[in-house]
């Protein structure tokens, strides 16, 4: 048993957040961004230095939301009775050092995997792209799973730069967000483009968005597309 209860101010939030987290993971399958049990979807709680986190190594089909573990921001376990997730400490790492996260997503989705084997970013030339990363998709260094390493890459890689994804070399996708939601949206969007694209390269070299285009694009889809209400931001 984790040797830090956890807070009974943070229990509502945390039932509410397991909850989420195990739906979400739902989506990785749905949107076929993962396979076996690779993956995996955190949440950042609210007022708290927690998150919650899939367990490592547990089926899809098998995850509940009890199944999900609580960890403090160092990846310490501080509720759930199986090990967390193997990226743990990545995720932990990203919520101690950039504070208006509040979820990451890892994947190994197959297109946009394929362009972190080649350490090449996804270049932004599609209004879509515009849109929901505001640039190209980077890559971050390559680095091995068991230490914070892969954390340092995704927050040396994303701080400064507007897009939410960023390719590990030679391991897969990154995505972070507002909220657990967000940061699976952009993991779905980072998969759909990387395919487009490769498949645009296949016929010839893809056209290049103008910079000032881009900023437009970006702009309005932040801040005028959708429906406004006081609890759901646009450009979601």
């Amino acid at each position: 048993m984790p040797e830090h209860p956890l807070p009974p101010s943070s229990a509502g939030a945390v039932a509410q957040l397991r909850r989420q987290v195990c739906d979400l993971h739902q989506d990785l399958v749905r949107y076929q961004l993962v396979v076996w049990t690779a993956g995996n979807v955190s949440a950042r709680v609210p007022g708290a230095d927690l998150f919650v986190i899939k367990p490592s190594g547990v089926d899809y089909d098998r995850l509940t939301p009890g199944a999900m573990i609580v960890c403090d921001l160092d990846g310490t376990v501080v509720d759930g009775e199986l090990s967390p997730s193997s990226d743990t400490a990545a995720h932990a790492y990203v919520y101690r050092h950039l504070p208006d996260v509040g979820g990451v997503v890892h994947t190994h989705s197959t297109y946009a995997s394929a362009w972190a084997a080649r350490g090449e970013p996804v270049p932004c030339v599609l209004t879509a792209m515009a849109d929901e990363f505001g640039a190209e998709i980077p890559v971050g260094p390559f680095a091995l799973i068991g230490d914070d390493s892969i954390g340092r890459g995704i927050v040396e890689t994303l701080e400064g730069h507007r897009s939410p994804a960023v390719l590990m070399q030679s391991h897969g996708v990154f995505t972070i967000g507002r909220d657990a939601r967000a940061a699976v949206k952009a993991a779905v969007m980072c998969e759909d483009v990387a395919r487009t694209v490769h498949i645009s390269r296949q016929l010839g070299e893809p056209l290049p968005l103008d910079r000032g285009a881009v900023d437009r694009l970006h702009d309005r889809y932040r801040n005028a597309y959708g429906q406004p209400g006081p609890s759901t931001p646009r450009g979601v």
